[in-house]
């Protein structure tokens, strides 16, 4: 775990995503590195399909430059001890621009901005986001707008007792074994599921066998309204972090479990929210021996 990838768009929603993310590579003491994506005729103002090299070299100077300024206005000076790099990528495609600049750095976690609006400031996840969490190479970060950055101490993640999940969980202690954070692995029983009970104590004996993190904690829920239950409960445990996966299975009790929810808890975010991309884990490996 070396290296978090934050992308902004310059918008006053990505700011608290920043300081969060710069807080926690500091106390983790990783590099942090700073993207943002342009197209050099749109930055120029012109319509050249095939840009000069002197102009895109220009166009590249320009945006390093203006994310340090969104750095210096939200964070102030840049210091040589900083472990901070300014990347910014020239893309056609936003998703494809942020990819290539995590898969570069291999990346541990990639920092994106929630957003709010309405009469209620309900808080919502943009397209660019939820594609990103659907090809990402690494699992995705999510900050709510205003939120301030704390020491992780009790993290929820949701499951529906698979393999997969195996495999978040034992990445995500990585990271929250620097806090001696509790990870609480909860799931929801409907009326329709009679098997809840064993199903966790299979899973639990499975995660024990293969991820030796101690603080993991585990509990059932019994609720109809699954979203509503979720939300109660980390309202009641006082949840620093919220972690999921998007799943590609198409049965219906993932599909309906896995992708309706972390869309209700994007629309929810009220706590930061890491998506694990399901094959996310076939680059474990990989990134350990890096």
């Amino acid at each position: 775990m070396k290296t978090i990838l934050y992308a902004t768009d310059y918008s006053g929603n990505s700011v608290a995503a920043l300081k969060y993310a710069y807080a926690l590579c500091r106390h983790l003491k990783i590099r942090l590195v700073m993207t943002h994506i342009y197209d050099v005729p749109t930055v120029l103002g012109t319509q050249l399909t095939e840009p000069f090299p002197s102009l895109s070299k220009d166009a590249r100077r320009h945006e390093r430059e203006k994310l340090q300024s969104f750095f210096k206005k939200h964070l102030g000076k840049v210091s040589d001890k900083m472990k901070l790099h300014f990347e910014p990528v020239k893309h056609m495609s936003v998703i494809r621009g942020i990819i290539s600049k995590a898969t570069e750095w291999h990346a541990y976690l990639i920092f994106v901005g929630m957003k709010g609006e309405g009469r209620l400031r309900e808080i919502f996840m943009g397209s660019t986001t939820k594609a990103l969490i659907e090809k990402s190479p690494c699992p995705v970060l999510a900050i709510p707008e205003n939120t301030n950055y704390k020491p992780f101490k009790t993290v929820v993640y949701a499951t529906d007792f698979e393999e997969e999940d195996v495999y978040a969980i034992r990445k995500l202690t990585e990271m929250v074994s620097a806090f001696q954070a509790e990870i609480k692995v909860v799931h929801i029983i409907t009326e329709k599921e009679y098997q809840g009970e064993t199903q966790m104590e299979w899973f639990r004996d499975m995660l024990q066998n293969k991820v030796t993190y101690e603080k993991i904690a585990f509990k059932l829920l019994f609720s109809d309204d699954i979203f509503e239950a979720l939300r109660m409960y980390l309202e009641d445990v006082g949840a620093d972090l919220m972690v999921m996966l998007e799943r590609e299975k198409k049965g219906l009790l993932k599909k309906w479990f896995h992708r309706d929810l972390v869309k209700k808890m994007e629309s929810y975010g009220q706590v930061p929210l890491m998506s694990f991309r399901e094959s996310n884990h076939q680059l474990f490996y990989f990134s350990a021996a890096l």
